[in-house]
């Protein structure tokens, strides 16, 4: 735990780090209490893309955890930023939640509501709204050759119980069996998820910490930063998956109760 001293900087993911559903893991209130009191500052940082940064803030105000748009990224916002990257206000056919489709909205992305016309990209998010006509608008478009992207690669989402539910990646994996395509992911583990908050915030990576709970996502994503990553056990990776995975987090511990500021 001496390597936490002097970080400024905390990269926090939400479900199964800070809270579960609508509950806060216990100790999560005390943990960001302690932050706030030593000055330290933090982004809640979220591959989940089936709400947008307001939804994200609406549900964090709800739980008394104190926030401002300054405190929140999701892959929905790197993603969107990524695309328009690569064109300037691109058309693409969306699967995914109403949420994700007015910030994509928002930032400039067009989006096809039946596929039909010049479509630039097919896009999968965290559908919590999946319906089988998306996914057959979608295989179409991808046997067409459309490009196919992806906001971010996790297979589940934790629920209460140490239960999950089909995540992102999951829903890719049919459109993959049924049109051999496979996604480009975009958010967490990609390195520059974790650089863009660091860089948004003004500082640099060295003064970052990155707390999470899924190995392969959150952790992975700040290693590839070259940023100090700390696993919760709190969520859905356990200290089997560090063999498994061979991804080796700098710091494991039960949950952010453990990571009180004194």
């Amino acid at each position: 735990m001496e390597r936490l001293k002097n970080k400024s900087l905390y990269l926090l993911d939400m479900d199964g780090t800070i809270y579960f559903e609508n509950e806060l893991i216990d100790g999560a209130a005390d943990f960001l209490k302690s932050l706030r009191d030593n000055d330290i500052d933090y982004i809640f940082m979220t591959n989940n893309s089936s709400k947008s940064s307001a939804d994200y803030l609406k549900k964090l105000k709800a739980l008394n955890i104190p926030a401002d748009e300054s405190n929140i990224f999701t892959s929905g916002q790197a993603t969107g930023n990524y695309l328009l990257g690569l064109k300037k206000s691109p058309r693409i056919y969306l699967v995914g939640t109403e949420s994700l489709k007015k910030e994509l909205i928002s930032m400039g992305i067009e989006i096809s509501e039946d596929g039909k016309g010049d479509i630039d990209y097919v896009l999968v998010g965290y559908d919590t709204e999946l319906t089988y006509r998306k996914l057959e608008i979608a295989s179409g478009l991808l046997d067409d050759g459309i490009p196919f992207y992806a906001t971010n690669p996790d297979v589940v989402c934790p629920a209460k119980n140490k239960r999950y539910l089909p995540d992102c990646a999951t829903m890719c994996y049919m459109l993959n069996k049924a049109t051999g395509k496979e996604p480009f992911y975009i958010g967490k583990p990609r390195k520059e998820m974790a650089l863009s908050a660091v860089s948004y915030k003004h500082k640099k990576p060295e003064d970052a910490v990155l707390v999470g709970d899924r190995i392969y996502t959150d952790i992975a994503c700040g290693l590839n930063a070259g940023i100090l990553t700390v696993m919760v056990l709190s969520g859905e990776s356990t200290v089997d998956d560090i063999e498994k995975y061979n991804i080796h987090p700098d710091i494991v511990t039960g949950s952010v109760k453990d990571l009180i500021v004194k």
